[in-house]
């Protein structure tokens, strides 16, 4: 398999239009990392949208997902996504559960996040025992959608790896002095994730940097990923902020 972009560890093709994590997770831990490309829905959605809440023709929508059935071991626990912190259990929940993460320990129960801008993170353990999603917008992430999966994963942080995936990068990020104020008051180390615009109190957040203090101050050291851009990368990957209208790709984590 050849580099999706460039050397550095961030994700390999699986086909033309699927990604997987470039990081040294278990030989059980299973991930797919969709893309924008490769489905049926019609523009503005082209073309491989799996939301049904943006608008598309939900017929088109449900060929997408079932155009997944042969990567997946089972019907993803897809969520009805809100920007909070709640997590999911994937092992019993059945699908729109509304939840921004999911967890599951059984093999074949399949964790997903939908974004087009947002972050989705992956976590698993070193030994292969859990895995989960999360869906950190900034409004999640500030609230601590990241801390409250680890917890509901119930493994010792230091055991734990994550997988930052396509979202939203610093250049095209444009944020107000309210969200900067709110980071700053959970971590005071979060100013250095805000670059001041030339429009005063306006500033570029780094959202992957932001999950990665969050990451790093659980105890999780080993952080891979977080160099796309979905805003730039438009042929690659939906941005909500770029198009308004736009489709939904998907995040999946499974144990096999």
């Amino acid at each position: 398999m050849s580099c999706w972009n460039g050397s550095k560890r961030r994700a390999v093709k699986l086909s033309e239009h699927y990604l997987i994590p470039d990081w040294p997770a278990p030989a059980s831990v299973r991930t797919v990392q969709t893309t924008r490309t490769g489905g049926v829905s019609l523009a503005p959605y082209d073309s491989m949208n799996l939301g049904l809440h943006v608008g598309d023709d939900p017929v088109r929508v449900n060929r997408n997902r079932q155009s997944l059935s042969a990567l997946l071991p089972s019907e993803p626990v897809w969520l009805e996504q809100v920007h909070g912190t709640v997590v999911a259990n994937a092992d019993a929940a059945a699908c729109r559960v509304v939840a921004d993460a999911s967890i599951a320990r059984q093999r074949g129960s399949v964790c997903v996040v939908m974004t087009a801008d947002c972050l989705p993170v992956l976590l698993c353990d070193e030994d292969g025992t859990v895995v989960g999603a999360a869906h950190a917008g900034w409004r999640g992430l500030c609230d601590g959608v990241i801390e409250a999966t680890v917890q509901a994963m119930d493994v010792a942080p230091h055991k734990l790896m994550a997988w930052l995936g396509p979202a939203i990068g610093q250049a095209a990020f444009e944020v107000g002095e309210e969200v900067r104020s709110a980071f700053v008051a959970r971590l005071p180390q979060a100013a250095q994730a805000f670059i001041p615009h030339s429009h005063q109190g306006k500033y570029h957040a780094d959202i992957y940097l932001l999950a990665r203090q969050r990451l790093n101050a659980l105890g999780i050291s080993r952080v891979y990923g977080g160099d796309y851009c979905t805003y730039h990368q438009e042929s690659a990957f939906f941005s909500y902020r770029r198009d308004g209208v736009t489709g939904r790709m998907g995040t999946f984590i499974w144990l096999a």
